[in-house]
């Protein structure tokens, strides 16, 4: 049994949701292997591969998955299923974007936002604004799963992984990425906060 875990990164740095979705993929089982898709984005990799729990970082390099755009990265992932029982996502603007065509392509169902990992079948999501909680069994052979950080421990950064170099998807994609805007704030950003009081 073996997991991919999508790192979440910006080409530069590894977003420290990657190390959360790890320790729910090492909760599923089986061995942790990391794909970590952009563009010149290889001290993410070398980042990558010092997460606790990880076998091996697949390091994908291109123009085409420079920013994750979701049919590139289906591109990517789909045929790389055959070697893994489940592909776990950080539920992020960026996999929240890409899960979905995923799973589509699969042909299987998409969870959600778990919150927690009960056996290899069987996971919790918070459903109603957070107030309940739902327990939700897949019988799906190939599980697409995004994960909501907040509610597992990071991984360590303790670990020696191996390193592997894959192609990137050619395209041409009809889809790409136009521009983006960073707003900068004098208040505190709360996605990244490690702790909020209200």
């Amino acid at each position: 049994m073996a997991v991919l875990v999508i790192a979440e990164h910006d080409n530069a740095s590894l977003n420290d949701a990657t190390h959360k979705v790890v320790t729910a993929a090492a909760k599923f089982g089986g061995d942790v292997d990391i794909l970590v898709a952009g563009e010149g984005a290889g001290d993410v990799a070398a980042a990558a591969a010092k997460v606790s729990g990880v076998r091996k970082v697949v390091h994908v390099d291109g123009a085409s998955v420079a920013k994750q755009l979701a049919e590139a990265m289906e591109a990517l992932v789909v045929p790389m299923m055959s070697g893994y029982d489940a592909v776990f996502i950080p539920a992020t603007t960026t996999g929240k974007n890409m899960a979905p065509r995923i799973a589509a392509k699969l042909d299987v169902m998409q969870l959600s936002d778990i919150t927690d990992v009960i056996d290899t079948d069987t996971f919790e999501r918070p459903i109603y604004a957070g107030n309940a909680i739902l327990t939700v069994k897949s019988s799906d052979a190939k599980k697409v799963i995004t994960v909501r950080g907040t509610a597992f421990e990071a991984a360590g950064e303790d670990g020696s992984a191996s390193v592997e170099a894959a192609d990137a998807p050619a395209g041409p994609f009809k889809s790409e990425f136009v521009s983006e805007q960073m707003v900068k704030s004098d208040r505190p950003e709360l996605a990244g906060a490690k702790r909020v009081v209200s």
